[in-house]
């Protein structure tokens, strides 16, 4: 089997490549990042994920992004918003974190010789983050295959971004097709420590409008 890392976040998106990449036949090395965001329970969901849906490997290394702050989602003095998606990008913005997190999967892919790495990263629902656009992602392989080992001996290295061009329906239509559960998943900006989802900020809207457009009925534990 083809191996490859996925960044596996326990939310609806991840878990939708992960399986996508386990139809394409990948033996799946999931990769989550710890980085200091206001709650463990997305943790405690993407290792159900990865279980449920047999990934060879799931790793989970800490880093502290909240040390520089700067998000409502790693600075408990920035309030998550909820009060609908805006224009422009929002206080939920990491600064830098998707650049951060593919650097962490290719230094993984290159230890176990994948040369395929699977994002989540979604332009159409993507609340105005710079760090999910085709251009970004398009840059980033550029710049991976001038930085490592492992493409500059010949194995070249591709960032797969199959849901990029969804919406949140069709992302979960799918999924369903696959099979994923996604009661198994977390993607609440503020959810409780047992994965209770507060139904108000940005991601939850989403998600609740993706299950409604996509006519399957929503699996969430809200509070």
């Amino acid at each position: 089997m083809k191996t490859a890392v996925v960044l596996l976040s326990g939310g609806l998106d991840s878990a939708t490549v992960l399986a996508m990449a386990r139809e394409q036949g990948y033996a799946c090395h999931c990769l989550s990042l710890d980085y200091g965001q206001r709650h463990r329970a997305e943790l405690t969901a993407a290792a159900r994920v990865a279980r449920a849906q047999g990934a060879v490997h799931h790793r989970v290394v800490k880093i502290d992004l909240a040390g520089f702050g700067g998000s409502a989602l790693t600075d408990a003095s920035i309030a998550v918003p909820t009060g609908g998606v805006g224009a422009g990008i929002p206080v939920t913005y990491v600064p830098a974190r998707n650049t951060i997190l593919l650097s962490f999967a290719l230094a993984n892919a290159e230890v176990c010789g994948a040369s395929d790495i699977f994002f989540g990263a979604n332009a159409v629902d993507y609340s105005g983050y710079p760090d999910c656009r085709p251009e970004y992602v398009k840059a980033y392989e550029a710049m991976a295959n001038l930085a490592t080992k492992a493409a500059v001996e010949g194995q070249r290295l591709t960032v797969h971004t199959p849901i990029i061009a969804l919406s949140k329906a069709d992302i979960i239509r799918k999924g369903v097709a696959l099979g994923v559960d996604y009661a198994q998943t977390v993607s609440c900006y503020q959810a409780t420590d047992e994965g209770l989802a507060c139904g108000a900020c940005d991601a939850c809207r989403l998600r609740r409008t993706g299950f409604e457009q996509a006519a399957v009925a929503d699996p969430t534990r809200y509070r």
